[in-house]
């Protein structure tokens, strides 16, 4: 039986990322064989991932990278705030996001299939990390956006490194003018989105189910009032809904005074070429995501220590 040194398990630690007493346990089960025991950890670790898999993520990084006239927004989850703030995540989705990048991919799971900078897929980069980080992670969303000619202006709020952050926007300006003015504009826009949170480009792009729950409920509000007086009540009503929530009707934020719209036809002369806004992109960490009873992590931590 070898002899497990504490230089043979700091070593083993440094390798893996593991807890010293999984790296001692490793080198007991392997005799000292300190490859054999990285692979007994991965394997140990990843089934520990499975076990994970079932707890909620709902914390991590949205990471934006745009490159020239595309660009891409991922978000990648993990159960706490904390692991967030770990380089190694923040590696991860700028390396998830770099990927999306090059491939033009939103399909998650195609994207999770796809090659991994340094080796094997994305899925299994997750899983990696899962083992060595010990949370529960998921590539949850991936968009993309892309122009002929102008320029995906982008903006993250609340950054804690390059690209990532809690919310994340890419807008699309197709346009042939001065590049400058067009990235200063899709900047400023990305902030807009970002802050107003629009539903919506413009009112054409609505979900006919969401614009006819709204006519419900404006008809439901004036119920009684003759038909033709309604309908008149239903327009008005909707116009100021389109103001709301559509981005080219918003009240821009840097000059409530005009409009997205408007902001959009007035940069056209200083670029000194039409400007169209084709889309955005806007994802905001968790959203959306049912988070359900918090983990009881003195239990989790007190069980790990038996």
């Amino acid at each position: 039986m070898a002899t497990i040194t504490a230089a043979l398990v700091k070593d083993l630690r440094e390798k893996t990322g593991a807890g010293m007493m999984d790296c001692k346990g490793a080198l007991t089960e392997t005799n000292g064989d300190i490859e054999a025991a990285i692979d007994w950890l991965r394997k140990k670790g990843l089934s520990k991932a499975a076990k994970k898999s079932g707890r909620v993520a709902a914390e991590g990084l949205v990471a934006v990278s745009v490159k020239g006239t595309q660009g891409v927004v991922v978000e990648v989850n993990s159960e706490t705030d904390f692991v967030a703030r770990n380089s190694e995540f923040q590696a991860l989705a700028q390396s998830i996001a770099a990927v999306a990048l090059e491939t033009g991919l939103s399909d998650v799971e195609k994207l999770k299939g796809h090659h991994y900078p340094g080796g094997g897929t994305v899925e299994e980069a997750i899983a990696n990390s899962i083992a060595t980080i010990g949370e529960n992670m998921t590539l949850r969303r991936s968009a993309s956006l892309s122009v002929a000619h102008g320029v995906i202006g982008h903006y993250i709020h609340n950054a804690i490194a390059d690209g990532l952050g809690k919310i994340g926007v890419i807008v699309a300006l197709e346009s042939t003018g001065n590049s400058t003015t067009l990235a200063e504009l899709g900047r400023k826009i990305a902030m807009h989105v970002a802050a107003a949170s629009p539903l919506a480009l413009e009112a054409s792009s609505i979900d006919p189910a969401v614009l006819e729950r709204e006519k419900n409920v404006l008809r439901e509000k004036n119920a009684g009032k003759p038909a033709n007086v309604l309908e008149k009540i239903v327009e008005s009503g909707l116009k100021t809904y389109f103001k709301e929530v559509c981005l080219v009707d918003q009240a821009f934020i840097h000059d409530p005074a005009k409009t997205v719209a408007q902001v959009v036809a007035e940069a056209a002369k200083a670029a000194g070429a039409p400007v169209a806004l084709k889309g955005f992109v806007r994802f905001a960490l968790g959203e959306g995501i049912e988070k359900g009873d918090e983990p009881d992590f003195a239990a989790e931590v007190a069980s790990m220590t038996k």
